[in-house]
């Protein structure tokens, strides 16, 4: 169980660093000028956020599973074992734990980069309208 719970959560940590380093590295090298709709500027900048949001929102629910699944099989084994021992139900319950944990190591990341990256589409932005405003006094003044 602890492996399926951890290979989910390291299989999102892959993707929502990949998907992050992507978006840097498209940031990096948008020309925002030759886009002529705001709107579609906005699909571009956009895309893959949501993932990275999704990751960051879902993460401590697969983390909890985890831990509910693992708190289950504590319990499980006990009654089968006939015999309560205090020490094994507390060994039972911290390495259950283990799993919200990862799974908050995987979110905090998340949130922190998915929100880096919509400040840096509202950089993008902005930089795009104010150069759409340079453009339009430009054609102003010639006319």
């Amino acid at each position: 169980l602890d492996y399926m719970i951890f290979g989910i959560l390291g299989f999102m940590s892959f993707l929502m660093l990949w998907f992050a380093i992507e978006r840097l590295l498209y940031y990096r090298r948008t020309d925002t000028r030759v886009i002529t709709h705001e709107e579609e500027l906005k699909i571009h900048l956009t895309q893959n956020l949501t993932l990275i949001s999704s990751i960051g929102s879902n993460a401590p629910y697969i983390g909890l599973l985890g831990t509910v699944m693992g708190i289950l099989i504590t319990f499980y084994d006990l009654g089968m074992g006939g015999q309560i021992d205090p020490s094994q139900i507390m060994m039972g319950l911290a390495l259950a734990l283990k799993a919200t944990a990862a799974g908050l190591l995987v979110a905090i990341p998340a949130i922190l980069i998915y929100n880096g990256l919509l400040r840096k589409v509202e950089v993008l932005t902005a930089r795009w309208k104010a150069h759409q405003d340079k453009r339009e006094e430009l054609s102003d003044e010639k006319v």
